[in-house]
């Protein structure tokens, strides 16, 4: 049965503050009368002559250029068919963000109540002026094959029906890499296609394309094998009908090489992959279930090569791989179209991407220690950064070399440098972060389980499988809550430390927290009193290894949670005091902020420990630091105490840890303005990186930051992370909402896995 209130989460996540997932935003300042009358009556004018006299130039005095329109009739929807235009809309914002995500394209998404081929061929045509590029979208065959191929005739901007072709260029990457694996030619393999519709029709045809014979593919639909005796095909399929006499699809796969699906789930039996050749090759594509479970086709060949469409499984053949950036390159070089020249250069740019080595920022994501070209990686995975200077340049270079170009490139390191400059890296890293959990999730105490909010969180952190959560707090009050918000969480432990059961528990942490700090001031009936509280059972909880981090602070102040896990958990070894650090997501990328919440006066010696701890933080998220740490002179402008405070504490820090890129004391401002720093201070080492980590002098300072930059401009925000913990403990900011919640959970948990292996190390 469906879960319910997955189904209400999904309706309430598109319903809330603004319906819908995207918005129109302005690109040039709006808000003088000037800006106005700029931006429309009379200076509007301008361009509008400027573009009458050179149509051309509304490439540059417009957005058409980096604007693709994504156009369905809701016919074929994936996984809910024929759902008409206006229920298709939700996916087709959903692939707007895609594009915007992954690439940086600005998408409209036009639903239109057309299935007339004509009239829907004609509707579109009239929107050329608007757009750079049209991605058609869940369209059913066999009309999206003639749709497509009439716009693409009659249209001179790119033209992409994803369904068909997104598929079939990942799946064309893949099938190189492993035909390379097993060491066979693809003009002599044998194909067998589960699947005749738009995707497998597509595939079909980009296999013939890199080699692949016509009489070596055999392909199955919902009627049986498509050959040439069938009265029912379309003139599609019959391009693709074959004269081989077998019947049934174990006869098919006997001896076959290669399997495709692109039909339903379990079509492929354990008998049936048996019967094929060695080292055999399946694509089982069907979603959300493969035409053959990944367990079950390894126990039956544990010599296979497979792919699915599955995230949870290796070689994910999925589509974000291809169409952000096959637009990105189209459109960036002005193509009439996207020619076949252009998808084989996808291809074969996915296929050489996968056979290179794997950054480490990869590994992160994915919580892999060395992903390497092999049976398991045969494809890039979806958030490699490095997809969209590889396959976006290829695909633009194919477009020049083919003749479909009406801009030339002829600094492509430049280019590469403008692409990647496009996106930050602020989704990559709670991606990344979110993944890494996933593959080895750890127990987490929630201090205030009696609260909506962390009953929310803690269901998404269980269903996810990012951490397992214990609840603290009153039984009773708790089960309510969870009953009154449709909130099930079957087998999660609920922990209330006042309550009888957990009498012999508490005595026990009592009498280990009597002996942390019976020379402290705590007498043995104090210690065994402080139990009764959530914080202090939690963190013991987490000292004596019944849990591996603890999230509190939702509903108390940062001091009462920083003092007990202080006194029962403490510091790592060789750290004298903690601090908190704040991530701030930015289009640019992350930005580290510290000290947000703990040291108020820091001396000299102790802000340069908190620059080293936040650098070490920084480079466990994969990123290395840029450090700017902040004052209100630049570079000895000003003796004051404050700034000498700053100047000297950089010193410490070059003298501690010589290869970290960091300096001051300078302005915030100033950090980020690289052409005043190379003109007038061109010694600094900021001038070797972008800064994405700032040390501020007091906590009064990063406080009223990270809040001016949430509260005023809007930025998302993850923290306060505390850090210098032996094991850890995180306290959330008042009033947290449940995505900052679980992502602080998830911060939580990857910081688990990194101590715990730490300390394997030591041992």
């Amino acid at each position: 049965m469906p879960d319910t209130t997955q189904q209400q989460d999904a309706l309430i996540y598109h319903a809330k503050d603004r319906p819908g997932k995207i918005e129109v935003v302005p690109t040039k300042e709006t808000k003088s009368q000037r800006d106005l009358s700029l931006a429309y009556t009379p200076g509007v004018a301008e361009p509008c002559r400027a573009i009458q006299r050179n149509p051309e130039a509304v490439y540059q005095y417009t957005a058409r250029g980096n604007l693709v329109a994504v156009i369905t009739n809701g016919t074929a929807v994936l996984g809910l068919g024929n759902i008409g235009p206006e229920a298709s809309k939700p996916v087709m914002e959903g692939k707007s963000v895609l594009f915007k995500m992954f690439a940086d394209i600005d998408v409209f998404d036009l639903e239109l109540n057309v299935q007339d081929i004509d009239e829907f061929v004609r509707v579109v045509k009239a929107l050329e002026p608007t757009f750079g590029g049209i991605n058609l979208e869940d369209i059913k065959s066999p009309e999206c094959f003639y749709i497509e191929e009439r716009l693409r005739k009659e249209m001179h901007i790119p033209v992409m029906h994803d369904d068909q072709h997104g598929t079939a260029i990942i799946s064309g990457a893949a099938l190189i890499n492993a035909l390379q694996l097993v060491n066979k030619k693809i003009g002599r393999v044998k194909i067998v296609v589960s699947g005749a519709g738009a995707a497998a029709i597509a595939c079909v045809r980009l296999y013939l394309a890199l080699g692949a014979k016509k009489e070596n593919i055999i392909m199955f639909d919902k009627d049986g094998v498509v050959d040439v005796h069938r009265k029912d095909l379309d003139p599609v399929r019959m391009l693709f009908a074959t004269r081989s006499r077998v019947k049934t699809m174990q006869e098919a796969l006997k001896g076959a090489d290669v399997f495709l699906g692109l039909s339903v789930g379990n079509v492929l039996t354990a008998d049936m992959l048996k019967g094929m050749a060695k080292n055999p090759i399946v694509f089982a594509l069907a979603n959300p279930d493969p035409e053959i479970d990944y367990e079950t086709a390894v126990k039956a060949r544990p010599d296979v090569i497979m792919a699915t469409g599955r995230s949870d499984y290796p070689n994910q053949v999925n589509n974000v791989l291809g169409f952000p950036y096959i637009f990105r390159g189209a459109l960036d070089v002005r193509a009439t179209q996207i020619n076949e020249a252009m998808k084989l250069a996808a291809v074969h740019a996915l296929a050489e991407l996968a056979r290179q080595p794997v950054p480490d920022i990869v590994n992160v994501a994915y919580g892999q220690k060395t992903l390497s070209f092999g049976r398991n990686y045969i494809i890039p995975k979806p958030f490699d950064p490095r997809l969209i200077t590889t396959v976006a340049p290829a695909v633009a270079r194919a477009a020049i070399e083919s003749g479909v170009a009406q801009k030339q490139i002829t600094d492509w390191e430049a280019y590469r440098v403008e692409l990647s400059n496009r996106l930050g890296l602020d989704n990559q890293l709670i991606r990344s972060l979110g993944a890494k959990a996933r593959k080895d999730p750890r127990k987490v105490v929630f201090a205030d389980a009696d609260n909506v909010k962390i009953l929310k969180a803690a269901r998404i952190v269980w269903e996810e499988k990012i951490a397992y959560p214990i609840l603290l707090g009153d039984y009773r009050k708790i089960q309510q809550l969870m009953v009154e918000n449709g909130i099930e969480l079957p087998d999660v432990p609920i922990i209330d430390p006042q309550s009888d059961e957990m009498e012999q528990k508490r005595l026990r942490f009592g009498d280990i927290y009597f002996d942390k700090r019976k020379r402290r001031g705590v007498n043995l009936y104090e210690a065994r009193k402080a139990m009764r509280s959530r914080t202090p059972f939690g963190c013991m909880m987490v000292e004596t290894g019944e849990a591996d981090a603890f999230i509190s602070g939702l509903l108390r102040n940062y001091p009462d949670t920083i003092r007990p896990a202080l006194q029962i958990i403490g510091t790592e070894p060789g750290v004298k005091r903690v601090a908190g650090m704040y991530i701030i997501l930015t289009r640019k990328g992350p930005l580290f902020l510290a000290d947000t919440t703990i040291n108020l006066n820091p001396s000299a010696e102790e802000l340069a420990d908190i620059t080293l701890l936040v650098a070490r933080e920084v480079e466990q998220f994969g990123i290395k630091p840029v450090i700017a740490m902040l004052s209100y002179s630049n570079f000895g402008t000003s003796d004051t105490p404050e700034a000498i405070l700053v100047r000297d504490a950089v010193q410490i820090v070059k003298q501690k840890a010589p290869d970290l890129l960091v300096d001051g004391e300078i302005q915030a401002s100033l950090a980020f303005n690289k052409e005043v720093l190379r003109d007038n201070y061109p010694f600094t080492d900021l001038l070797k990186g972008d800064v994405n980590t700032l040390i501020f002098p007091n906590l009064a300072a990063g406080n009223i930051a990270y809040h001016l930059l949430m509260g005023v401009a809007g930025f998302e925000a993850i923290g306060p992370i505390l850090l210098g913990m032996k094991k850890p403990v995180h306290v959330l900011q008042l009033g947290s909402s449940v995505r900052q919640i679980v992502n602080m959970v998830t911060i939580a948990v990857v910081d688990a896995q990194q101590k715990c292996r730490k300390k394997e190390i030591e041992r």
